[in-house]
């Protein structure tokens, strides 16, 4: 393979006269000239070669590579990168769309041949058929594009198909090399047809700029000859000094402002713009400037039009004065007629309505509604002040210019004056009458605001006292009693200023009927306020007076039973409070015998038969506070200050102690005869009965089953953690 790449280089630049410029053409010949010699020596003679040949062999070859790279390789540029990085950048570019391609170097990547086909198909579609390749017959592939290359591409083949096939790594210089030939090839193709599509477009862009030229040529003179016709038209001034004259020359000329102009303007407008294009284009592309002939410049265009519109405004001012002269004097009585119509239409019916009484009937809301009604016409009135003086103006100005018909235009205006007067007159008139009569309603209306203001509260006031002074009431203290009857002195001394309120709500009452019967006010005494009335207060009042002094007997009478209640108190907690302490003082002595630490047995049995008999003589005293609770009872007193003892507490521990007493007795009984029968010594009794009372920690009388086996471990036991104990009674 390499020798026959040597023999390539050899034809691509001794034998096809490629020049080499400076000092190179030396090396140049001398390294074709020993090549040459190589080729004789080791390929065509087939001679070995051995030693310090093999040295010269590798440079030889080594100068072919640097000057492959000198005048193939490295001028490839592509993106600023090496030339070999750049043309493998290149190839993987250009062969990205295809299938089976995946180009990531100059050996493994060239073996099936499809990078070479996928190169050509690339840039050359027409030589080969990409679709119908397959990557399983790689020295077809390859010997197709070899092929192709050097048919039609004119690049030699300097690869063997097979060898590159059938070689486990290709040489990466042979393959950059022959890739270098395609690369050059492709980029000279593109080259050209770059400058081929740059002169298309330069002819393109010319052609285009003489398009333009010659429309702005006949753009402007077809604009100007229209100027040029249209002005004397729009100067013209002379008229048939008649009205239907006047207004057709107005509907011709907006025809013309309509239909003709717009298309001018249009055209005025594009032909600018052409003209601004054309010269950028001329600009951008180093043209000089396109310079139009005498009198087509854009400066002459805008004067012309300039010239256009002056014209053409002052011709429309002139048909609308002169329109406006000859419609006056028949739009003035025109509109006087109009005027004087509307204005007899507005006043009709105004005269009766302001002279009516119709608010002497009604109320102060009514009343209020008819003056917002008669403020409103006020204002209505002062508006139409302007069209009466307006009448008047057009009167005179008709007068001024002589008009035909003045004697019935001057009649017609002193009729709408006169009646203008009378119209101001009763105005004030009513205006008068409704203050007056919404001031007499407002007072009225005060009245009775302030008379539900405060009836309100009042009758408020009364009902509660009703209601406080038939109350069920149920105490049972003598504070409960005694603050009722504070309350009830506190209400009675508030009677006198109700009283004060009351006579000034019946004076409130009377001034109202007073007013309304004065004016004849329809209605006058009925209260929109409020539906109380002094007849009302007056019935609620008395009834009030009457239930005062029932009161006072009823408390009176609740004062005594409390008093009587009190003394029951007293004498039940005289007793309770001595038969209480009692019975808690020998349930102490009889705990304080259960706990087996004063004496012996028999001493401990003997003091409990004391506390026995002393409990039985005490029973008298029980009786008599059991025959006090009853009478307690029967009088419902369910609370007592007095004292801390209730009966049921008092037959609870009663109970208790005569309980305790006799439960205590037995114990004792039986520790004696458990004594005497197990032959206990007392100071074995005394030790258990400490242990006892040293584990009872909350002196119940009784052991816990963790109590008990402590207290059985410390009298000496041994007791196993399963073992069941059951509480054991002192």
């Amino acid at each position: 393979m390499t020798l026959g790449l040597i023999w390539t280089i050899i034809l691509r630049f001794a034998i096809q006269d490629i020049s080499v410029e400076g000092k190179l053409v030396m090396y140049y010949k001398m390294t074709l000239g020993l090549i040459w010699t190589i080729i004789l020596r080791f390929a065509i003679q087939d001679i070995s070669v051995e030693g310090k040949l093999v040295i010269y062999y590798k440079m030889t070859l080594g100068l072919i590579w640097t000057i492959i790279l000198r005048f193939a390789i490295q001028d490839i540029s592509v993106e600023e990168m090496t030339a070999k990085e750049g043309l493998l950048l290149w190839c993987q570019r250009k062969t990205a769309p295809y299938r089976n391609v995946n180009v990531q170097n100059f050996h493994l990547s060239w073996k099936d041949g499809l990078a070479f086909c996928a190169l050509i198909h690339r840039h050359r579609p027409d030589l080969l058929d990409y679709s119908k390749l397959s990557k399983d017959n790689p020295v077809e592939n390859l010997n197709l594009a070899f092929d192709v290359a050097e048919k039609h591409l004119n690049i030699p083949k300097m690869l063997d198909a097979e060898d590159l096939n059938t070689t486990a790594m290709p040489d990466e210089r042979a393959v950059m090399t022959y890739v270098s030939s395609y690369y050059h090839t492709f980029s000279g193709a593109q080259q050209a047809e770059t400058a081929s599509n740059r002169i298309c477009k330069v002819l393109k862009v010319n052609q285009e700029n003489e398009r333009l030229m010659d429309e702005y040529e006949r753009l402007v003179s077809d604009l100007l000859e229209w100027i040029q016709k249209t002005t004397p038209w729009l100067e013209n001034r002379t008229t048939d000094n008649t009205l239907s004259g006047v207004q057709d020359n107005l509907e011709e000329f907006r025809k013309y402002r309509r239909v003709v102009k717009p298309p001018r303007v249009e055209q005025k407008a594009k032909l600018e713009t052409n003209f601004n294009t054309l010269q950028t284009k001329l600009r951008l592309s180093n043209r000089p400037a396109y310079l139009p002939s005498e009198g087509k410049m854009v400066s002459d265009i805008a004067s012309a039009w300039k010239i256009l519109e002056t014209a053409e405004k002052g011709f429309e001012e002139w048909l609308l004065s002169e329109m406006l002269r000859l419609q006056r004097l028949d739009h003035l009585a025109q509109k006087f007629q109009h005027k004087a119509d509307n204005h007899e239409e507005w006043t009709r019916g105004k005269e009766e309505m302001l002279e009516s009484q119709d608010f002497r009937n009604c109320r102060l809301n009514e009343v209020k509604a008819l003056k917002k009604k008669h403020e409103a016409f006020e204002s209505d009135l002062a508006a139409h002040q302007d069209r009466v003086e307006q009448i008047a103006a057009i009167a005179q100005e008709l007068n001024a210019l002589d008009y035909h018909d003045l004697p019935t235009i001057n009649n017609r205006c002193q009729q709408i004056c006169d009646q203008w007067n009378r119209l101001g007159t009763l105005t004030q008139k009513r205006h008068f009458d409704l203050e007056e009569a919404e001031t007499v309603l407002e007072k009225i209306d005060q009245l009775h605001l302030e008379f539900a203001k405060r009836a309100a509260p009042f009758n408020n006031w009364l009902d509660g006292a009703r209601e406080d002074l038939v109350d069920m009431f149920i105490v049972h203290t003598m504070d409960e009693i005694q603050g009722l009857l504070d309350a009830h002195r506190q209400f009675k001394q508030t009677l006198g200023d109700a009283d004060k309120e009351f006579q000034a709500l019946v004076e409130l009452t009377k001034e109202v009927e007073n007013t309304a019967n004065k004016n004849q006010v329809p209605g006058g005494v009925d209260n929109p306020y409020t539906a109380l009335t002094a007849t009302d207060l007056i019935q609620k009042w008395s009834e009030v007076k009457e239930l005062v002094p029932q009161r006072d007997q009823v408390l009176e009478t609740e004062l005594l039973r409390q008093q009587s209640n009190e003394r029951l108190r007293c004498k039940f907690a005289e007793g309770a409070n001595v038969v209480g302490p009692w019975i808690e003082s020998q349930m102490d002595i009889v705990a304080a015998l259960g706990m087996g630490m004063q004496g012996t047995l028999e001493d401990q049995l003997g003091k409990l038969n004391e506390l026995e008999q002393g409990a039985i003589q005490y029973q008298p005293h029980m009786d008599e506070l059991e025959k006090c609770h009853q009478d307690v009872q029967e009088a419902m007193i369910f609370e007592n200050s007095y004292t801390q003892y209730s009966m049921e507490t008092l037959r609870v521990g009663w109970e208790q102690l005569l309980t305790s007493i006799h439960r205590n007795i037995n114990e004792v009984e039986n520790q004696i005869l458990m004594r005497d029968s197990k032959g206990i010594t007392q100071e074995q009794l005394t030790e258990c009965r400490s242990s006892f009372n040293h584990f009872d920690k909350n002196k119940s009388g009784h052991l816990q089953p963790e109590e008990f086996k402590s207290c059985l471990v410390s009298l000496g036991f041994n007791i196993r953690n399963d073992k069941q104990v059951r509480i054991l009674r002192a």
